[in-house]
Parts: C-alpha cells; structure tokens; sequence
C-alpha cells in the first residue's frame, strides 16, 4: 500500500490535494495509483509482484524495504493500546476502477483518532483475497480504509470479510463499480463509511506499507479483528473484475505487532 499502496499505494502520502486526487496518489493504498506512474504494474507475470521493483526506479523499496506490508499477524503481544475513534459521516462517494481494483473516493468529513492524532479518511478499496493474514488464515476480501494526518503521514484500517449474508454496503458500491478500467460512478445515496465496520473494533497493530509500488514505508496499519460478512454472489461480482489483486506475504523483520486489550 505509495500509499498513493494498492495494496494499492495510498494517496495518503500525498498533500494537500483534492479528495480524489489524494485518494488515487494514496492507492496506497491500496490508494489508488500516483498519476505519475502508468498503470503497468500488475500481480503476475513479467509486471508481477516479483517484478515490482525492476518497474520504475523509485519502486526499488518493494524490494530493499524491511517494513513492508502485508504481513501474517502470529504471536501478537496483547497491549493497551487505545481504541480507535471512528469520526466517519455519511457524505457522497465516487466508485472507481483504477486497473488494479474498486475504490471508494470520499470528501473531507470522516476521520479516526488514533492515540491522540487525527488522520482524515481519503478513500478505501479492495483486495482478494484479504492481504493480511491472521495465525496463517486469509479471508475473502479485505477493505483497505486509507487515512491521512496534517503531517502526510498515512494510517489504514483494514476490514476483513467472511462469507455469510449479503452486505448491505457493498450491494450499494457494487450495484454501480464500473466494469472498465477508469470508469467512475456516483453513488445515488449517501454514503457512511462506518456502515462497513464491525461491532467490535479490536485491533492489531504494527508499522508497515503501502501495499501495493512504491511501496512506501512508515504506514501505521491497523487491522480490525472480528470480520463482516460478504455473500458468496457478492464476492463472485467482485471475482468478474478481479480475481486476485493481493500482494504476498512479506517478512516481518523483527517488526513488534501489538493487539488491542
């Protein structure tokens, strides 16, 4: 996830920009993708994961960097962590195909607290099948929340996914996902972000990246615990555009994963 990361690069490490113009630098996260780079990466094949860092040169971290993102969360050291404060708002929602998957561009309203500091909801997006993985297990699809501070500085929530009934958010988005790359649609309704977390927002937590080039690092992840559900035609309306946009698992590093108490 620069986070301008897909998993994708997250637009959240961008400035001051336009909401959409942040989302797509931050597809980063899973963010959508940087303008300035053509959109010729991909998760197989000569532009694959694997390949990553031969692309452009300033994808070189997707390779070098020991903070990357996603990780399997094993061995977690409960801590008292604060609970995230979710500050989200029902606003109006852009749904894009940016080539690598379906995200959600949203306006300046909703944010989260974390620890004190406040980051501002940029916009969120897919992966599947779930980036992260908990004790080895992955889930169907995972949301990639993608949210920035006053200083640049990305953090993401990551929401996870279990087959069961149908979701009442998605059916919105994806009753409209474009079906072609660059296509957008608008939502008719207003949207609220916080209709897609669940009841209980345990979390791990641990610095990472974007998951998706460059890369980059020094992203603040936090991956909620309790999945939400997603109907199996849900998930094979997803499946039609994109079957698997998930980057590997990379190498923890020594890096220290904190759950919450």
């Amino acid at each position: 996830m620069k986070l301008c990361l897909i998993s994708t690069a997250f637009a959240v490490l961008c400035a001051s920009l336009s909401v959409p113009a942040m989302a797509q630098d931050v597809h980063a996260a899973h963010p959508s993708h940087p303008a300035q780079h053509p959109h010729h990466w991909s998760y197989t094949g000569a532009t694959g994961t694997t390949h990553w860092s031969e692309l452009e040169g300033d994808f070189a971290t997707c390779k070098v960097g020991h903070a990357q993102s996603p990780i399997n969360i094993l061995g977690a050291v409960k801590a008292d962590l604060p609970a995230i404060e979710f500050r989200y708002s029902p606003s109006s929602a852009e749904v894009i195909n940016n080539g690598h998957t379906i995200q959600v561009n949203l306006p300046p309203g909703s944010s989260v607290m974390l620890g004190g500091d406040a980051y501002q909801l940029l916009q969120f997006h897919f992966h599947t099948p779930s980036e992260e993985r908990i004790n080895g297990k992955s889930f169907p699809l995972v949301a990639h929340m993608v949210h920035r501070n006053e200083d640049g500085k990305l953090a993401v929530v990551a929401v996870l996914f279990k087959l069961g009934k149908e979701n009442p958010v998605l059916a919105k988005i994806f009753s409209v996902m474009p079906h072609k790359e660059g296509g957008k649609a608008e939502l008719a309704e207003p949207l609220n972000p916080g209709d897609l977390l669940p009841t209980k927002q345990a979390y791990y937590s641990f610095m990472g990246s974007l998951t998706t080039p460059p890369c980059t690092e020094g992203v603040r992840w936090q991956v909620l615990e309790e999945p939400v559900e997603i109907s199996h035609a849900q998930l094979m309306a997803f499946h039609k555009l994109y079957r698997m946009n998930a980057r590997p698992i990379q190498p923890l590093n020594g890096r220290d994963v904190q759950e919450s108490s």
